[in-house]
């Protein structure tokens, strides 16, 4: 019979408890420290107002904070700003006016042309991404990871069988081959002399 770990107490076990009682004094009980982290219980749902018990909220995969809708920056590279594009150096200067409304329209445009893109090309793309992301789990799990793991299987075996050819088949031929050059000598007579040495000094 398993016990969870609310029905635990851990009673402390002071020996000067007993000295403070005969002296008629006030004994102080010190409430038990929380269990480490793994051995902990889960929370109970706590009843809501209309009777129901609630689960305790899980966080989702699923970002839909629109003021914060890069939290991981993976797009810091697209912030541009004006200053970054336009740029007028001291000598060659436009007039005021032309140079706030160039702004103006480079903002507006890149702003409003985005806004119809997006309108029209965000929700397909996310689909067509949410499909890759999909088509590539699906390949991963089922795929790649089961080969995987069988070839981690079947590694060993074919190690052995490949040991077994190579004791029986290459190493014996190998060593024929060896015992066969290991016999092969070569020797200079008197007459190759010269002509070594004419090669040397060439």
């Amino acid at each position: 019979m398993m016990v969870s770990d609310d029905c635990l107490v851990e009673c402390p076990i002071d020996e000067d408890e007993d000295d403070e009682e005969d002296a008629g004094g006030e004994v102080q009980i010190n409430p038990p420290p929380p269990p480490p982290p793994e051995f902990a219980s889960k929370p109970l749902p706590t009843p809501s107002p209309n009777g129901r018990p609630t689960v305790p909220a899980t966080p989702t995969s699923i970002n839909i904070n629109p003021a914060n809708r890069d939290p991981y920056g993976i797009n810091q590279h697209l912030k541009v700003e004006v200053s970054d594009v336009l740029a007028e150096p001291m000598s060659p200067h436009s007039i005021d006016r032309v140079w706030v409304y160039s702004v103006v329209a480079f903002e507006s445009a890149r702003l409003w042309t985005y806004r119809c893109l997006s309108l029209l090309l965000a929700v397909p793309l996310a689909l067509l991404s949410g499909i890759l992301l999909a088509l590539l789990a699906c390949l991963h799990i089922w795929c790649v990871m089961p080969c995987i793991q069988l070839s981690h299987t079947f590694l060993p075996c074919l190690r052995s069988l490949w040991m077994c050819v190579v004791n029986v088949l290459i190493s014996p031929f190998c060593s024929s081959v060896a015992r066969c050059c290991s016999q092969i000598t070569i020797s200079l007579s008197n007459k190759d002399q010269p002509l070594m040495s004419d090669k040397l000094t060439a």
